[in-house]
């Protein structure tokens, strides 16, 4: 694929075309050759249009919404297609899905404008009209990174934005888009301080307000984000959306009375809202109060059995047994062409649990494949990128960066991090210590993940990246600074207990900068078996991130680059990390709570083996299963799918998974 593309010669393609020669720009795109890449496509799609040939234009725009059903530009020829032959419900949907993937298309804004005033339908014209207004009255260079956002040129959109910035610093649009790449990006910091700014400039810019809460959100300093939802709410009282936001930052700060109270509000407003009902069974669900988070979830789905996160968030209690009649719905609703594909991806992750309960494992795996081959079309995650990434954390984190600053950082041992893969029992782990009385749990914290790319924008020289290579540039005081930077800004999240829980798991790949600012802290690797952790990985949907997990070869690879970088680690920091094996947790529970609270220094408390008895919110999803005692059910569930799970047996490889961990016969226990 990439090689036909790299050939492709697009400046004479686009003269072609611009002279009227279809045919000629055809030869040059050659989209019947093996490998035509999405862009030759979308532009073999634009020429076989304008030659009347609409056959082999759906043709092209069916291969690329097959491998990317998000692809706005795809899905504005589609529109043209339904337009020019007379179709004005397709051309109507075609457009409205364009612009929903890709905000940036002035033509699918207008196409959509067309039907509906043709149509006398007033109200949704001039919703569209509203949203075209503010596209065409945005600057060129802004239109233009919106589109490089839509299709992830995250770096291609930073540049111009950052251009277009220098000459017009206090553009509020512009910096919205800036602060947007930056979230994407990781630079959190970066991103308050840009939406902080466009907030004082235009106080009265509403949706510059709303970014503001929400990043603040993300930075989860939630006090903050909670008085400025407030603040919006106060002065425009009765808007049901600024309820909502002001109802999701008490969700997100723990109040839950409050968050139920915000949403009950919008639900006056707006009866049946499912979105609204499905934020309302999140916060019932957070809290233990699962009965009532399904009759939400389930109310959700009476308004509007299409809206797929209801369905999800059933299948994601994990705890929960769909009937025939919802298999059936479910199996109904993805017949559906018109399904847009956020839904689709979400019934398919549903379907797919619903049918592992009933044991019909080979449509169960087909279900997860199709929502993991969804969920991975729409991202850009780049294997190779990360597997440098890690190998660059061995190269600077040596035993002589570690042995040179040797007592810096801030001494503090609060801190006791539970790192590895997702979905590797660390949620069990944090219940399970978070019972003794000297352990707060918190959540996944993102604070470490912040640091580190605050250090990646630092330079060592002209041509090096700052992180990890700035960490041997530190001195023992910007060390100190950072670990108690890290202690005040996760001071939110405690209870008042010594210690506390961070268990973002992919701090593992950080565990040199950790050490180097909270040389005390502690630090417990959750381990388990591979094909069991990475097989739990494919089939759950995660919220954000771990992009890896969208295919089982990326799944087997990031599973075998963490196992190095822990073995480095190990090297370099020996005695660092306690290394707890899920499957030991299982069978031998209170051996390992005792491990556990030795290498923490904590005195045994019987409350850590009756866990499922503390009560606490947990925001992961095996917040219910670790509300029940010990149990196995999941431990062995990745042999039912063995005879399907070849590229993550591959990627893996044999020295992490033994032949004697694959059953002589999958097929038996499947068919």
């Amino acid at each position: 694929m990439s090689g036909a593309a790299a050939t492709l010669d697009e400046a004479a393609v686009r003269s072609r075309m611009r002279a009227g020669d279809f045919s000629g720009a055809l030869e040059l795109l050659a989209p019947d050759e093996p490998g035509a890449d999405s862009h030759r496509l979308y532009l073999a799609a634009v020429c076989y249009r304008f030659q009347g040939d609409s056959a082999q234009a759906e043709n092209c725009l069916n291969r690329i919404l097959a491998q990317d059903p998000e692809h706005g530009h795809a899905l504005q020829e589609r529109g043209h297609l339904c337009r020019d032959r007379g179709d004005a419900d397709g051309a109507l949907r075609a457009y409205a899905y364009a612009c929903r993937a890709n905000p940036s298309l002035v033509a699918s804004f207008r196409g959509q404008l067309a039907i509906l005033e043709a149509r006398d339908n007033r109200e949704a014209a001039a919703r569209v009209r509203a949203q075209l207004a503010h596209l065409e009255d945005l600057p060129r260079p802004l239109v233009a990174v919106t589109d490089l956002l839509a299709r992830g040129r995250l770096l291609q959109a930073e540049t111009l934005c950052r251009r277009f910035l220098q000459e017009s610093p206090r553009q509020v649009e512009g910096m919205r888009l800036l602060a947007e790449i930056g979230q994407r990006l990781g630079a959190l910091e970066e991103a308050e301080f840009l939406l902080e700014s466009a907030a004082m400039f235009e106080p009265e810019n509403i949706a510059a307000r709303i970014d503001y809460v929400r990043v603040l959100g993300r930075r989860q300093r939630f006090a903050a984000a909670r008085e400025q939802a407030a603040r919006l709410r106060g002065e425009h009282p009765g808007n049901p959306q600024l309820e909502s936001l002001h109802a999701v930052q008490c969700l997100q700060a723990g109040d839950y009375d409050a968050a139920l109270e915000g949403f009950a509000a919008v639900l006056e407003q707006m009866p049946g809202d499912p979105v609204t009902l499905t934020a309302r069974g999140h916060a019932l669900k957070t809290r233990g109060d699962g009965d009532d988070a399904v009759a939400a979830y389930r109310a959700a789905l009476d308004s509007s059995r299409h809206y797929g996160e209801a369905w999800y968030s059933l299948a994601n209690l994990k705890t929960y047994r769909f009937d025939d009649g919802d298999i059936s719905s479910m199996s109904e609703l993805l017949q559906d062409a018109d399904l847009v594909t956020a839904d689709r991806v979400f019934l398919c992750f549903a379907l797919g649990k619903a049918l592992e309960d009933r044991r019909d494992f080979a449509d169960s795996f087909a279900r997860y494949a199709e929502g993991n081959r969804l969920k991975r079309s729409a991202s850009h995650y780049d294997a190779d990128a990360v597997t440098r990434e890690l190998a660059a954390q061995r190269e600077y984190c040596s035993a002589s960066l570690f042995s040179g600053l040797s007592g810096a950082g801030a001494p503090a041992n609060d801190p006791i991090f539970i790192v590895g893969m997702p979905r590797a029992g660390s949620t069990l782990l944090e219940q399970i210590l978070s019972s003794h009385s000297q352990v707060d749990g918190t959540q996944e914290l993102p604070n470490v993940l912040a640091m580190s790319q605050q250090l990646r924008r630092r330079r060592v020289g002209d041509d090096v990246p700052g992180y990890p290579a700035v960490l041997e540039a530190l001195k023992p005081d910007e060390l100190r600074a950072l670990g108690e930077q890290f202690l005040a800004d996760t001071g939110i999240h405690r209870h008042g207990a010594p210690r506390f829980i961070d268990k973002m798991p992919n701090n593992f790949r950080h565990i040199g900068l950790i050490h180097l600012m909270l040389p005390n802290a502690r630090i417990i690797d959750a381990r388990r078996e591979p094909m069991a952790c990475g097989f739990s990985n494919f089939k759950q949907l995660f919220a954000e991130g771990q992009e890896f997990s969208y295919d089982l070869a990326d799944t087997g690879r990031y599973y075998r680059d963490y196992v190095a970088l822990m073995a480095h680690w190990d090297t370099v920091l020996p005695g660092k990390v306690l290394r707890v094996q899920h499957e030991d947790v299982l069978d031998d529970l209170e051996g390992q709570v005792r491990r556990m609270l030795d290498f923490l220094g904590l005195p045994f408390e019987e409350s850590c083996l009756r866990y499922f008895e503390t009560e606490r919110a947990v925001r992961t999803p095996s917040s219910e299963q670790v509300r029940r005692p010990i149990y196995r059910d999941a431990k062995q569930q990745w042999h039912n799918y063995a005879a399907w799970l070849e590229p993550l047996r591959d990627a893996l490889g044999e020295s992490l998974v033994p032949a004697t961990s694959t059953p002589d016969s999958p097929s038996a226990d499947i068919h």
